[in-house]
């Protein structure tokens, strides 16, 4: 069973091996695993379907308190490849170098540390989702996010798999498969996303001239723009600004 901490009224750790208890937790709580052996942890929305036999720390909070104090919580269940600076703080809590009559304050502190740490990773967006498969390693999966930041920043730029794949240092085969398992969509969708998205607010603010815009946005000629344009949004560019202007 693993060790309880009250961190506060709206806070529990818990460290260890073993199972947790599962009774007077904090009003609708949310749950956070850390697995130092496999360096990925989890977030989870019902505590209580978190499996901690193989996390050797786990949090359970009030939604509301990180509501109040950090703004947002994720939206859905999700694992995260364990950062180092965090894996850090982590491994203090469960094997801290102090007197064990230390222990406890110890960890309270540290236990308060690392959830701040975690959610400033959630806001800043630098966490590297674990694949579904686990296919992909920590330094592989690190890359795709590198590739994804570059769709996004240089959508507009003539973008091929062989220049991002060198880019960001993996094969064509590796990541087009991780793409895939991280982001649910090839990397054309993407980058194809990126550009019709960039083009429409372009539409809406400007008043280019739409052969302009999808220059702009990394269409080499007016009909291909307008093609992939109404497939995707179901009017044609011109007809997009046309009703822009008339509402």
């Amino acid at each position: 069973m693993k060790t309880r901490i009250e961190v506060s009224s709206e806070m529990l750790a818990f460290v260890g091996v073993g199972d947790f208890e599962r009774h007077e937790w904090p009003a609708e709580p949310i749950a956070m695993s850390y697995r130092l052996n496999e360096a990925t942890f989890a977030f989870y929305r019902d505590p209580c379907f978190a499996d901690p036999d193989d996390a050797e720390l786990v949090f359970i909070v009030a939604a509301e308190a990180c509501h109040r104090i950090f703004g947002d919580i994720p939206d859905e269940p999700a694992n995260w490849h364990l950062p180092s600076d965090l894996r850090a703080i982590v491994l203090a809590i469960v094997e801290p170098h102090l007197p064990e009559s230390a222990h406890g304050t110890f960890r309270l502190a540290k236990s308060i540390e690392l959830l701040c740490a975690t959610f400033g990773k959630f806001e800043n967006g630098s966490l590297v989702p674990v694949d579904g498969d686990g296919a992909l390693s920590a330094s592989e999966a690190e890359r795709i996010v590198v590739a994804s930041r570059l769709i996004d920043e240089r959508w507009h730029e003539k973008l091929t798999l062989d220049t991002i794949a060198r880019t960001c240092g993996l094969n064509r085969a590796k990541l087009t498969r991780g793409y895939r398992a991280m982001f649910d969509c090839s990397v054309s969708t993407a980058i194809a996303e990126r550009r019709l998205g960039g083009a429409r607010q372009l539409l809406l603010v400007t008043d280019l001239p739409v052969s302009s815009i999808g220059y702009r946005c990394g269409y080499l000629n007016n009909a291909s723009f307008t093609r992939a344009f109404s497939r995707r949004f179901g009017l044609a560019p011109t007809q997009l600004r046309a009703q822009a202007i008339a509402a």
